[in-house]
């Protein structure tokens, strides 16, 4: 195993050690991406891996724990499949000895979704589609042709690109820069502040090796000099770069200034050496993507051939009318001016042209998808005069507008003749139950059965609950032996019984997780799959559903309000409603972030609130303290575990504590949320394993401890845990240490209750990957576009549609080039269809 590997692997490990508190690495993991991506390049590891370790981990400080811990998983997977036999190496414990297998790095006593409580298998990432460009036709060798193509480029040299993901000319030409120099328009040294990210020009005057934390650590130390004022630049374990600098030559650094005993400095930065003809040039100078054995200066005069002689021969997908409507460069223009801009301008338009192509190709795919999809016929489903209002009479309240506007929807789909294919996204308690409980009625009222997929026990036997109260009491359509639960904790002999009568249809309707799609599961005649917080599960899992009958009904369901580029982008192939209106009586959570020493206000309130009738949470972000540290003290870390005894003996000595998190046994955490559902615990002290699916109208208090550590979505969650009934209620964020009160997530928190702004604000700071989960994961390894440029997306969004709606099947002569385009790009992704 090579030595970043090894690395690597020892770092993931120290950070499931530390409960995902980016402390592996003092200053976070992000910051040992530069000199680890060096030294894994310089033992030629492929450039596939550098670049997908540096993308997941350059934004590791903004994820949730619960992120983290699933960024870390879903890439040490990835190292497996592409260096290895599938099984991650280990260290063996005698000295010397081989590395024997072992099991992806676990984590150790994080609560953030533990797989007892997410019974839901983690799905395989999809690939993602690639965009390849096709030359015109009667233009010599095509794109596909190897890059020993190019002159001077053999077998060695083309082994080496491979690393970088190069292996065809037309992965050459859209290997493109991650940054551009302008020589021009840098700042002179003395000119520089401190947490600037900049571009340095600079002599070489100085550069001398020593080791520091007792010798584990080489630092390579360099002065550059620019006449105006030195810089001192360190790298940290990295020790042949001083092999490469030498004193006298002229280099560029781009990275981030610091500061140390008062100088400025410059840590871990990019660099590369200067070329005379750059630095006599008024021009923008592009920075390739390297791997070891590859200099910027081959790869640039490389890719100035590949683009002079190539790009003018690429065929242009786009008709000319589009072009001309959307204001686009052509793609020959846009391929030369992102590599060799003009001016940045051009720069800019490049980069525009390239990445509406991305969401324009995305955008046919699903708009395709969706057809797909309708063109299949599925089990007609229509009322009987007066059957709805029957159903509506019996509940115990009356529809929302939005309610009813989505139940409409649904019934419509559910008489279309087609597969229903719709998305119900909600906020936290807008009643988006209901809507899956009466088409479940209307299903099974006509002998068909239903089933329901959620991602954990807690949330399947809430929903179990529900669905038992609404279907079978006050002359529900059901009785409740119709009504099965169905998780993991289920006995073999109940699965069995319920299994029997799936098959035979005396069973109507089954909640339940993972185990529903298991290979023993048959129905008789499944015509209605519901799957809630679908962002949790993989396209296969819900196909694997799907594939219980033949053309069910397909219903996702998700509390986690999805930002309005996400929809129409990565869930456009979906029907959407949106239930944006709370019940009447729900009244905004009043949100409040406190220092840690104003603990005791937030205990004051929670007693006053038991006093009066209601009951709390107190959330906490791990299951329990690793050490010895007693649970009293001031630490940063707080746990359940020590918590509980904590609170129950020293704050509320007096009232019932329960205590609830993914390590209990199923039965153990099914007795703990009844005896809180019946109002016979107080406070329920708990990690996020309450995140979704606790339905507790009494309680009126949400204490989230440690609050910095979790992301807006989460947040938000915990606090639709309360004020779900009339009484007022409160949530309480209090992070570990004072200077994270400022914390921004947490002050959006208190700005608004609103689910789809805190949405947006979580997608602007850390990206799309809380939202995505598994579904088309590679979604967010676009190469150029972003996922949150909503007015880019709007943009191609409209012109495939008008494309579309003109020539559905791309069969025109002038889309000919397009559709072979569309299908090499999707060729190697994986749709949602079934």
């Amino acid at each position: 195993m090579k030595p970043s590997i090894i690395k690597l692997r020892n770092y993931f490990k120290l950070e499931a050690k530390n409960e995902y508190q980016n402390s592996a690495v003092i200053g976070g993991l992000e910051r040992m991406l530069e000199p680890w991506a060096a030294e894994a390049r310089a033992e030629n590891l492929p450039e596939t891996i550098i670049q997908a370790v540096t993308t997941r981990l350059r934004d590791y400080h903004r994820l949730s724990e619960e992120s983290r811990k699933e960024t870390l998983y879903g890439l040490w997977n990835r190292i497996q499949r592409e260096l290895g036999d599938g099984k991650p190496p280990q260290e063996s414990a005698k000295p010397r000895a081989q590395p024997t297998p072992e099991k992806a790095p676990p984590p150790q006593e994080s609560d953030q979704r533990t797989p007892s409580e997410v019974e839901t298998p983690t799905p395989e990432p999809e690939p993602i589609p690639k965009l390849r460009p096709q030359l015109s036709p009667g233009e010599g060798a095509d794109l596909n042709a190897d890059v020993t193509t190019l002159k001077r480029v053999g077998p060695s040299y083309a082994k080496t690109l491979e690393r970088l993901g190069i292996r065809t000319l037309g992965d050459m030409l859209y290997h493109f820069p991650h940054r551009y120099d302008d020589y021009s328009k840098m700042k002179p040294i003395n000119r520089l502040g401190v947490g600037e990210k900049v571009s340095v020009i600079g002599t070489v005057t100085s550069v001398n090796t020593r080791d520091t934390r007792g010798g584990r650590t080489k630092l390579v130390e360099a002065v550059i000099n620019d006449g105006s004022a030195a810089m001192r630049v360190t790298w940290f374990n990295q020790p042949w770069i001083k092999k490469q600098l030498r004193q006298g030559i002229q280099i560029v650094v781009s990275g981030q200034t610091d500061q140390y005993l008062g100088r400025l400095t410059m840590n871990n930065p990019d660099w590369t050496p200067i070329e005379k003809k750059n630095l006599m040039s008024e021009g923008i100078v592009p920075i390739y993507p390297l791997t070891a054995k590859i200099t910027q200066r081959w790869m640039r005069n490389k890719m100035h051939a590949m683009v002079t002689d190539w790009a003018p021969k690429v065929h242009d997908p786009l008709p000319s009318a589009l072009l001309h409507d959307a204001e686009l460069m052509d793609l020959s223009r846009a391929l030369r001016e992102i590599h060799f801009p003009t001016t940045w301008e051009q720069l800019k338009e490049a980069r525009h042209r390239l990445s509406f192509d991305e969401i324009f190709l995305l955008q046919l795919g699903v708009l395709q998808q969706k057809q797909d999809w309708f063109k299949r016929t599925a089990s007609v489903f229509r009322q009987e005069e007066g059957w709805l209002d029957r159903q509506l009479q019996r509940l115990p309240f009356t529809l929302t507008s939005a309610q009813q506007r989505t139940l409409s929807e649904v019934m419509n789909d559910l008489a279309s003749g087609h597969p229903m294919n719709r998305l119900i996204q909600g906020d936290v308690g807008s009643g988006k139950t209901i809507i899956a409980a009466l088409a479940i009625a209307l299903i099974t009222d006509q002998g068909s059965q239903a089933a329901m997929m959620a991602p954990t026990s807690i949330l399947a036997e809430q929903h179990y609950h529900s669905l038992l109260k609404l279907l079978t009491t006050n002359g529900g359509p059901l009785r409740p032996e119709q009504i099965h639960l169905m998780v993991g904790a289920t006995s073999e002999s109940e699965k069995i019984e319920i299994r029997a009568g799936l098959a035979s249809g005396e069973i109507s309707v089954v909640i339940g997780t993972h185990a529903l799609i298991e290979a023993p599961v048959e129905f008789h005649d499944i015509q209605l799959a519901i799957v809630d917080e679908q962002h949790r599960f993989g396209v296969r899992q819900r196909a694997a559903l799907r594939a219980k009958g033949t053309n069910p009904h397909l219903m996702v369901m998700t509390a986690t309000p999805i930002p309005r580029s996400l929809a129409l982008t990565v869930y456009g192939d979906l029907d959407l409603s949106l239930i944006d209106e709370m019940p009447p009586g729900r009244q905004d959570v009043e949100t409040h972030v406190l220092y840690p020493k104003e603990r005791e206000r937030a205990y004051s309130l929670i007693r006053r609130q038991v006093e009066a009738g209601h009951q709390a949470f107190i959330i906490y972000p791990l299951v329990e303290k690793s050490g010895t540290q007693h649970a009293s003290d001031e630490s940063p870390e707080k746990a359940a575990v020590e918590e509980h005894a904590y609170l129950q003996k020293e704050v509320f000595p007096d009232l019932k504590l329960g205590l609830l998190h993914g390590r209990l046994p199923p039965a153990d955490k099914e007795e703990v949320m009844t005896k809180f559902r019946e109002r016979q615990i107080d406070i329920l002290v708990s990690t996020s394993v309450v995140e979704v699916g606790v339905d507790i109208p009494n309680a009126t208090v949400m204490l989230v401890e440690g609050a910095h550590r979790f992301g807006l979505a989460q947040l938000h969650q915990f606090r639709g845990r309360v004020g779900r009934g009339e009484a007022k209620a409160y949530c309480l964020l209090i992070p570990s240490q004072a200077n994270a009160v400022e914390n921004e997530r947490l002050l959006a928190m208190v700005e608004t209750n609103d689910g789809f702004d805190l949405a947006e604000k979580d997608l602007g700071q850390r990206g799309p990957g809380e939202f995505l989960g598994t579904r088309q994961s590679g979604y967010s390894e676009l190469r150029l576009a972003s996922l949150t440029d909503l007015k880019l997306i709007q943009k191609a969004r409209h012109h495939a549609q008008a494309l579309f709606q003109r020539d559905p099947d791309l069969s025109y002569a002038e889309h000919q080039q397009l559709a072979d385009t569309l299908n090499r790009f999707w060729s190697s992704g994986s749709g949602d269809i079934s």
